[in-house]
């Protein structure tokens, strides 16, 4: 991810809200195969504790993970692998919103504002079902990724006349277990981590403001968080100079 540093976020925390607050991830892996492409990317939604989840089994890049353990429960892959956490929220800006410079110069051109977060790290996969060690593991982790969705999601806490969340023990047991036969378990260690929030704050105020305005103006959810997300990204930026 290239990190310009108007647009990089240093905040490790931050970084991590992003995370919980965005967790369906792009999981890339670079493995060699006679059977499938070296290159394979999966969505995959992540509990950020431990950075795990549980890939189909099915999808050909989990076959290749699977190939690459060769046999061995739980195994460390030797190649690193990518996970991209993009924002929900990302827009096309036209150069119309630049209402200081495009009148003074005409010197604009378009682009898109956007939010992501990139994890590098070593997996830890888990593939032989059968294994009492990966049938604890998976239940844990259907357990936390059911729960994380269904409450920062869902907004299902049970709380303030919200829903009871869906737990897995709503749903039979012998239903679950062989549910867990038809994935795998990752877990990543993450080694370096980069964001960035492309959000207009290298822009001269009076642009920045044209572009708060010209995305509050579309009328649409996505225009408002979009000129919200522009005004918080340019004062942070501001207050950092």
């Amino acid at each position: 991810m290239y990190l310009r540093a108007t647009h990089a976020e240093g905040s490790i925390e931050a970084l991590f809200g992003f995370i919980k607050q965005n967790p369906l991830g792009v999981l890339t892996t670079a493995i060699s195969s006679p059977s499938h492409p070296l290159l394979q990317a999966s969505h995959i939604p992540w509990v950020l504790d431990e950075l795990t989840t549980d890939p189909d089994a099915p999808n050909p890049q989990s076959k290749a993970i699977i190939e690459a353990a060769a046999g061995q429960c739980p195994a460390q892959l030797t190649q690193d692998v990518m996970i991209l956490f993009t924002g929900s929220h990302h827009h096309y800006v036209t150069p119309k919103f630049y209402t200081e410079t495009k009148p003074s110069t005409g010197k604009v051109v378009p682009t898109w504002n956007y939010a992501a977060v990139q994890v590098y790290g070593k997996a830890t996969v888990y593939v032989d079902s059968r294994a009492a060690e990966t049938s604890s593991y998976l239940s844990q982790q259907i357990h936390d990724l059911s729960q994380l969705c269904e409450t920062s999601q869902m907004g299902y806490t049970g709380q303030d006349g919200q829903p009871e969340p869906w737990k897995v023990s709503d749903a039979p047991e012998a239903y679950i277990n062989i549910m867990k036969k038809a994935i795998i378990g990752i877990e990543v260690t993450v080694e370096s981590i980069g964001g960035k929030f492309k959000m207009s704050q290298e822009d001269t105020k009076g642009d920045r403001e044209g572009v708060i305005n010209g995305f509050a103006s579309l009328g649409t959810d996505v225009g408002t968080h979009m000129s919200s997300l522009v005004k918080q990204r340019g004062d942070i930026y501001d207050s950092s100079k």
